[in-house]
């Protein structure tokens, strides 16, 4: 492959790492930007695993995604975070449910799902104007369109606030779809096999006891949906 296409490639698709390259039903995974996008952008909370002092961690967490950098945020007293932007490599995760698949046998049971792995080192986001930028993406992340109807962060808040930035680089996605794969001598069992889908759906909302009168739910909360 010559560098051209190598380059080419890296626009469309994740380049493979030995940490990223999918080993376990290695025809399930999946490189491509766009597919590690839309899963990280309709995904609510990611999990974060590290290690420190020999000890490891997982923490789950919200975050927020502009282009190929992924931001997250929290306390400056979250002993994650303080952990985390000391340069310790961390591993995130982000999975979505799609299905639950019930086959003949209970050894092939399985779940349709979009999984995303991420390996990197987060660096603190210091500077003011990425830093507002990020706690938009958190924001309009959660709920499009809700940034510019609230009151933005104040200085003493922002300054309250530890908001840190992992480039995606290393970085590999894992897909299941599909109904149940039998073994052909469990086909003819009289079992029913198939796919449960599943989805998150937003109930009606509910208005705050303390909403002043007259203040209606705007039409962003009330056609909320998941992309």
């Amino acid at each position: 492959m010559s560098q051209l296409d190598v380059q080419r490639q890296s626009e469309t698709a994740f380049v493979p790492t030995a940490r990223t390259t999918v080993k376990r039903v290695p025809q399930r995974a999946n490189y491509d930007r766009e597919m590690v996008y839309s899963i990280l952008d309709e995904g609510l909370v990611c999990h974060i695993g590290f290690v420190i002092e020999g000890l490891p961690s997982v923490i789950p967490t919200a975050y927020g995604r502009i282009d190929d950098v992924l931001y997250i945020h929290g306390s400056p007293a979250s002993r994650m975070l303080r952990a985390v932007q000391g340069g310790v490599d961390v591993c995130i995760t982000v999975t979505l449910i799609d299905g639950l698949v019930l086959a003949r046998s209970a050894f092939h049971h399985s779940l349709n799902y979009r999984s995303v792995v991420i390996y990197g080192q987060a660096k603190l986001v210091s500077d003011t104007a990425e830093k507002n930028e990020a706690l938009r993406a958190f924001t309009e992340h959660v709920v499009p369109g809700r940034w510019v109807d609230v009151r933005p962060p104040s200085r003493t808040e922002l300054a309250g606030t530890l908001v840190l930035a992992l480039p995606l680089v290393e970085v590999s996605a894992k897909v299941r779809t599909g109904p149940p794969i039998d073994d052909e001598a469990d086909q003819q069992l009289p079992v029913w096999a198939g796919v449960i889908p599943l989805q998150t759906v937003a109930a009606p909302p509910i208005d705050d006891p303390l909403l002043d009168s007259g203040l209606t739910a705007p039409d962003y909360v009330l056609s909320y949906s998941r992309p």
